[in-house]
């Protein structure tokens, strides 16, 4: 079954937005879910209406386990339910800002991700880890566990521009570690679509990388309804299902199906 990051070093481009929507639009597809919040900001278990500060595991007490071989607890014991019963999560609270520092100096480290969700894989038809913004050995360890990367692109000059420092990340993970991780493809995200400067970034994206990279139809538009549909614990195709932004990411949904099939 296949295991997708969102992945971006750069703050505030959509990236969980994108995992929760996703995961939303499979599950309306019959789709069972597992979502990964890789994220000591723990933004994805707060969109899904989880309180990070109130629970008594999370992603990090697997992580710690599997560094000193205890084996206590499991993924599978940390995974909560959501208000959609196709989705699941494995939450993540601040706890996680530790990781980096544990990580360091560990036998495999840039694998310890990839050993942690193996015996989960098969109980899903999809698992979606939601990276945090930096392209440590956190995010190494997503791509390392990683079928393919879904790139979040917010439409503006300084993020195309970062978009060659995460390639660059993606490339050194599939030479030396897992040369299975493909791109799933770049999505713009945030688009203004009317104004000038939004055409010129994506114009100048799919001339420099839409020859090698796919970039997907679907595009995000900007929306005051991502802002809110957080804060009411849910997903924007829940929480707007007719708005433009869910159709958006219902096409999306649709894109990565049928990558899944090529």
């Amino acid at each position: 079954m296949p295991v997708l990051c969102v992945a971006n070093q750069k703050g505030g481009v959509g990236k969980t937005t994108t995992a929760v929507a996703l995961a939303e639009g499979l599950s309306e597809y019959g789709k069972r879910v597992l979502l990964i919040d890789w994220d000591p900001q723990a933004c994805l278990t707060i969109t899904v209406g989880i309180n990070p500060d109130n629970l008594k595991s999370t992603i990090y007490d697997v992580l710690a386990g599997t560094i000193q071989n205890e084996g206590s607890p499991s993924l599978k014991e940390v995974i909560l339910p959501t208000d959609n019963p196709d989705i699941n999560i494995v939450p993540s609270n601040i706890e996680l800002s530790q990781a980096q520092l544990d990580l360091v100096g560990v036998a495999g480290r840039e694998l310890i991700l990839r050993k942690m969700i193996q015996p989960v894989r098969g109980e899903y038809d999809f698992i979606l880890i939601d990276c945090l913004p930096s392209l440590g050995l956190m995010t190494i360890n997503a791509l390392s566990a990683a079928d393919k990367v879904i790139i979040p692109l917010q439409s503006d000059f300084l993020a195309m521009k970062g978009l060659m420092r995460l390639l660059s990340t993606i490339i050194r993970v599939q030479e030396r570690i897992n040369p299975g991780l493909d791109i799933s493809g770049i999505l713009f995200t945030m688009t203004s679509p009317r104004t000038l400067h939004c055409q010129e970034v994506m114009a100048v994206t799919r001339r420099a990388f839409g020859d090698r990279i796919r970039i997907f139809k679907a595009i995000i538009p900007s929306s005051v309804r991502f802002k809110e549909a957080p804060a009411a614990g849910k997903s924007i195709l829940s929480y707007a299902p007719s708005h433009d932004g869910a159709q958006a990411y219902r096409l999306l949904t649709e894109e990565v199906m049928e990558n899944e099939k090529s």
